[in-house]
């Protein structure tokens, strides 16, 4: 059953200033249209809501078990109201966006804490994805937008911009793997071992590879193949840090370790709503 939230209104003010003649001078309104409001209220509900008995209604126990309810109910509609204007304003309902691993920043976690402040009511998800397959949810609309690793070239529909900060990828081998024992790796002696490398779903836009060579979507998945000696492999040097410092060596490379820029792309066609117009221009502002 619905129920008046006018009614319900009412029924708090009374409770609250303990009188229904408190209650309509604060709402505007006649003594008699909230007592019959809330007799109507208690007929609905099927509960008496104020014992009338004395000079002044006081709650009964019915009504004290109910007031929580009621408040919780115009809380509830408040919310709703607030969501329908930052809608009607622009803010999309949901905002997808892909992450590369390759970024890491603590200006990602204090955006999202912001982003959490200023849009409460805006459902979030977010998605690990890399190269092509970042660019692919894009431009499908599975996503809004992505950050990437920066790439030489983008579809004509996806729009991009570097962002403010970089990463860095270093070549790792497992502290065990014959190639961490030199003091100094070259190209050969990396051809001689299998290379542990980052692809994507859409094979079709990679070459095939070359000697000894497994492969995956996921650096996470990289790292633990990795630490498990099957290989070396390019990583974030992040995520070597922060999940496999101890099992890892780093190896010295001619040059390597590499910095890398890292994009924001969205797509052209769709555009970014109200959310993630902000979101993008925290990513693309200069740290200060």
């Amino acid at each position: 059953m619905l129920y008046s939230t006018d009614a319900i209104l009412m029924f708090i003010e009374a409770a609250t200033l303990g009188s229904f003649s408190a209650a309509a001078r604060k709402l505007g309104k006649q003594q008699s249209t909230v007592s019959e409001a809330i007799a109507n209220l208690e007929i609905d509900l099927g509960v008496i809501l104020f014992d009338r008995s004395t000079r002044k209604p006081s709650l009964t126990e019915h009504g004290h078990a109910l007031l929580i309810h009621a408040q919780q109910m115009l809380d509830a509609n408040d919310r709703l109201s607030r969501a329908a204007q930052r809608l009607a304003g622009g803010l999309e309902a949901q905002l997808s966006f892909a992450l590369s691993d390759t970024y890491q920043s603590d200006v990602f976690e204090k955006s999202l804490a912001q982003l959490e402040q200023r849009f409460p009511e805006l459902h979030l998800e977010c998605l690990i994805a890399e190269d092509d397959d970042a660019v692919a949810l894009v431009q499908s609309g599975r996503v809004q937008m992505a950050l990437v690793a920066a790439q030489s070239s983008y579809p004509a529909d996806i729009g991009f911009d570097t962002i403010a900060e970089q990463s860095d990828i270093g070549l790792y081998a497992s502290t065990a793997h014959p190639l961490a024992q030199a003091a100094h790796v070259t190209g050969a002696m990396l051809r001689q071992h299998r290379e542990l490398s980052l692809n994507t779903y859409r094979e079709e836009t990679r070459a095939p590879a070359q000697g000894l060579h497994w492969s995956s979507s996921s650096y996470l998945i990289l790292l633990e193949m990795t630490e498990q000696g099957f290989g070396w492999a390019a990583l974030p040097r992040w995520i070597v840090k922060r999940f496999g410092a101890a099992d890892l060596k780093q190896l010295q490379v001619h040059g390597w370790p590499r910095t890398i820029q890292v994009h924001l792309i969205w797509s052209r066609a769709r555009g970014l709503g109200q959310a993630g117009t902000w979101l993008c221009n925290q990513f693309l502002a200069t740290p200060a």
